[in-house]
């Protein structure tokens, strides 16, 4: 497994680096002998040092934490913690749905990543469009209900898009403020 330690504005030490090769790769190769890679970025906020964790176990998914702490060493094993209990609590539904992906097709899309609008400007006129930064080729996966929640917790994300297993179109499931799960299906609605 290929793990890339990295830091945004922050130098990673040897033993730093040394400490994540030698506690991450035994967590994720203990569920998944082949998981293809991991990375790993230490960033500063404010007092507090941050850890952030992608672990690509199997094709197609992603499982991500992040944790914060007095030290770098803290940060990281808090957020080792949470992506060990995540892949111990998926991994048979993970393997499952793995041998089933390779049947089925997903929906290649294109994601774009808009800037944000500046806070100068009272209004913006009606035709003003957002500004662009990237487009980034992605695919849209074939799941079940259960399978795109899972997928979400995993990628610790808000919101993911999904093609319905069941009927074909496109859904969506969502993190909600009071903690439950949201799940958007237009599928299901009336004609008026």
């Amino acid at each position: 497994m290929d793990i890339a330690v990295k830091g945004k504005n922050l130098d990673v030490g040897e033993a730093l680096r040394t400490h994540v090769l030698d506690q991450l790769e035994p967590q994720v190769t203990k569920y998944f002998s082949k998981a293809h890679d991991a990375n790993v970025m230490f960033s500063r906020e404010a007092h507090l040092f941050r850890a952030d964790i992608t672990v690509h176990p199997v094709r197609g998914v992603v499982v991500q934490s992040h944790a914060s702490g007095e030290d770098a060493y803290a940060a990281f094993d808090s957020s080792l913690e949470r992506i060990s209990k995540q892949i111990r609590r998926y991994k048979r539904r993970i393997t499952n749905h793995h041998a089933r992906r390779s049947a089925e097709e997903a929906l290649p899309a294109l994601q774009y990543i808009i800037a944000p609008e500046s806070e100068g400007e009272d209004e913006l006129p009606e035709e003003a469009q957002p500004a662009i930064i990237a487009e980034m080729p992605t695919e849209i996966a074939t799941l079940s209900v259960s399978e795109a929640v899972m997928r979400m917790d995993l990628a610790d994300v808000p919101a993911m898009m999904f093609r319905n297993r069941a009927n074909g179109g496109l859904n969506v499931v969502y993190r909600r403020t009071d903690g439950n799960i949201g799940w958007i299906d237009p599928s299901h609605t009336q004609q008026a």
